[in-house]
């Protein structure tokens, strides 16, 4: 796999391996993990809300608040 990043983010992905005694592709696959499962739940939920969900027509949702 190849990932093109900024020279900025390069810089402080740099920084921070220094820091920690880690290499870069450490940092790089825990941030890829963390991304990854925050997007599978976020979409997981909007699943489940689209398969209760009942969607109404301006004219529906006048109609149920007697409008």
């Amino acid at each position: 796999m190849t990932l093109k990043i900024s020279a900025d983010l390069e810089k402080r992905l740099n920084r921070l391996a220094q820091k920690t005694k880690k290499p870069k592709s450490y940092h790089i696959r825990e941030a890829l993990k963390e991304y990854v499962e925050e997007y599978e739940d976020a979409y997981l939920a909007l699943e489940r809300l689209n398969a209760k969900a009942k969607y109404l027509s301006t004219k529906e949702l006048e109609k149920r608040l007697g409008y």
